[in-house]
């Protein structure tokens, strides 16, 4: 009786619930929309890479407000919003602007489990865009600015008995400020799409010791056959000490110990490397021990593989993935989606787009001027795709003009960014570097695309270099071109084209193709939609396509290393894809795409 008790309750709520959401707007949705639940939304761990065994999930219906900027006593009831949906997108069920004369308010209510009495409690942001002020219980307990980072704050100090009011307050100027936005825009149209504000990932916290590990960077060398294992800490003395296990299932193949704050070094026999063919992870546990006893322990994963570049045989510089030459080919992604924007409807949709791009034969994805969830780098890492990230472009404080790629082409204008601006990229460049450093599947860092928001370039490709030395840098992905770095890389529409090549680095084509069919009960609009090179159907699009990368082959002996065909999914106006925005269909007749692919990836196959 209880349970059948317990079970009409929760349909009870979940009626509750859905009664107060829906998604908003007649745009198109994918099929994952009707999947969400706003009882149960996203409710995978959000940081698989450094997991622990207790969390608490904060997504799901909360209070919201749109005020002016700078209201005080503000009543946060203007009706509810689905957390971490974008206040823009449909599944967010508000489908609002916000701008930069307005702020975004957050409101709900939350009660620590008993269990975590005597414990400090962690409450993890995985991103807000932009600038986020956190209150709990009245308190301002912190704020941070960054849109594509992860943040927390310890809340143990701010709790109080029984539940707990926690407020978050948004300001988001867009391509009104300086900061980093990628391709959103106030007006879209075209390139650039809707904006997004606010909290767009998991929002949960995590009961820790007051010892515990903060964070991991795990570097392979597989010449050496070794793995450092780096953790931070919090709360450590003389004394405390970092133990690291390695398994390959259930098997301990290498461990060690180090003083906390030094690194633990792990030799392996008989490695097993990553690949895109074989991406083998290694499972890990680390623990931090006090006094001889476990006061903290995460689960985390590593691989072992090397990213790096050498001349071949012909003088052309390649890159190589664990010591062998590979021609790196994949599509340009940008990650948005027509019901969630910045964010995937569910971890299912979320990992559908990679498993389709290794299903169409690639081995890469560029990570276009945006940067996904943990979870999406771990489906990566897992299934085995390359990653090339870029740092998503910003910075208006320039004028006008930054939007429009052609104008810097022509012109070969760089960025005049105010001090500010300059500090918060690279505050910002280094919370997302740190953050993804022990991804195995991020091969290559990209500081600027087609010179939006270009500035001192050799100065941010050597910081770049400083914060992680072990991946290439791409200096700038079609944009004004200096000499430093690891990568030349040219842009060309629609066709490939060698233009330019540098006898010293690697020389890559970093988008070319966008050929566009629109497919009607697909489009984000009926009209005004926008492609590269339009076609009438698959098969013309499909002939296309075959045909340039027929034109491609000759290129990789001339000179290219890697290629980037724009783009995977349409996206807004936009429908270059390679399937439509809603992802209920694939553009291209698959087998011939899959063949094409499969034998431009091979190609520096000896």
């Amino acid at each position: 009786m209880k349970k059948l008790s317990f079970l009409l309750l929760a349909l009870m709520l979940s009626s509750s619930m859905m009664g107060q959401w829906k998604p908003a707007g007649d745009k198109i949705k994918t099929d994952w929309t009707d999947k969400v639940d706003p009882n149960n939304v996203l409710p995978e761990y959000p940081r698989p890479i450094m997991e622990r065994s207790e969390w608490q999930n904060l997504n799901g219906l909360w209070n919201y407000a749109i005020r002016e900027r700078g209201a005080a006593d503000v009543n946060i009831n203007d009706g509810k919003i689905l957390v971490p949906f974008a206040v823009e997108s449909s599944l967010s069920g508000v489908q609002k602007t916000v701008g930069k004369d307005k702020e975004l308010w957050y409101e709900r209510n939350f009660t620590v489990p008993a269990s975590w009495a005597g414990k400090n409690v962690l409450l993890h942001f995985g991103a807000v865009d932009w600038k986020a002020e956190v209150y709990l219980n009245d308190i301002k307990i912190g704020s941070h600015k960054g849109g594509y980072a992860g943040f927390c704050f310890n809340i143990t100090p701010y709790l109080k008995s029984g539940e707990q009011k926690l407020v978050v307050k948004v300001w988001d100027p867009t391509t009104d400020g300086y900061q980093p936005v990628g391709k959103q825009t106030a007006n879209p149209e075209g390139i650039w799409y809707t904006p997004v504000t606010g909290i767009w990932q998991t929002v949960w916290m995590e009961p820790v010791n007051e010892k515990h590990i903060c964070q991991l960077a795990n570097t392979p060398n597989i010449d050496e056959s070794k793995l450092t294992v780096s953790a931070k800490t919090d709360g450590t003395k003389a004394g405390d000490i970092i133990q690291v296990v390695l398994k390959d299932g259930n098997t301990v193949v290498a461990e060690g110990k180090a003083a906390a704050g030094q690194e633990v070094s792990l030799f392996l026999k008989n490695q097993k490397l990553w690949s895109p063919d074989s991406p083998f992870l290694y499972q890990m546990e680390v623990s931090l021990l006090s006094g001889g006893q476990q006061v903290d322990q995460v689960k985390s994963y590593a691989a072992m593989r090397k990213i790096s570049s050498h001349r071949d045989q012909d003088g052309i510089w390649r890159m190589q993935l664990n010591n062998q030459d590979l021609f790196q080919f994949g599509p340009l992604d940008q990650g948005y989606w027509p019901d969630g924007l910045y964010t995937a409807p569910t971890d299912e949709a979320m990992a559908y787009d990679i498993k389709k791009t290794k299903d169409f034969g690639f081995n890469l994805i560029r990570k276009h001027v945006k940067v996904e969830p943990a979870r999406w780098y771990t489906h990566c890492d897992q299934l085995g795709i390359l990653v090339w990230q870029d740092m998503p472009s910003g910075d208006n404080s320039h004028g006008p003009d930054w939007q429009n790629h052609q104008y810097y082409v022509e012109k070969g204008r760089i960025a005049n960014r105010s001090a500010e601006s300059e500090a918060n990229y690279k505050h910002e460049w280094t919370e997302i570097i740190n953050q993804h450093y022990s991804y195995p599947c991020i091969v290559a860092w990209t500081p600027f695309n087609e010179a939006w928001g270009q500035f001192k370039t050799e100065e941010i490709v050597a910081f770049t270099k400083t914060l992680d030395p072990t991946r290439l840098v791409n200096t700038a992905s079609g944009g004004n071109h200096f000499k430093t770095g690891d990568i030349l890389d040219l842009h060309n529409y629609p066709g490939p084209r060698m233009f330019m090549y540098d006898y010293d680095r690697v020389t890559v084509l970093g988008e070319f193709g966008g050929l566009g069919l629109p497919l009607k009960g697909h489009l984000w609009q009926t009209d005004r939609n926008w492609g590269y090179v339009q076609f009438k159907n698959t098969k013309e699009v499909t002939d296309r396509y075959v045909q340039l990368i027929e034109e491609l082959k000759p290129m990789i002996k001339q000179g290219f290393s890697a290629a980037v065909y724009t783009q995977t999914t349409d996206v807004e106006g936009e429908v270059n894809g390679l399937m439509t925005y809603d992802r209920k269909v694939v553009k291209l007749d698959e087998a011939r795409l899959k063949k094409a692919n499969t034998e431009i990836c091979n190609s520096l196959n000896k």
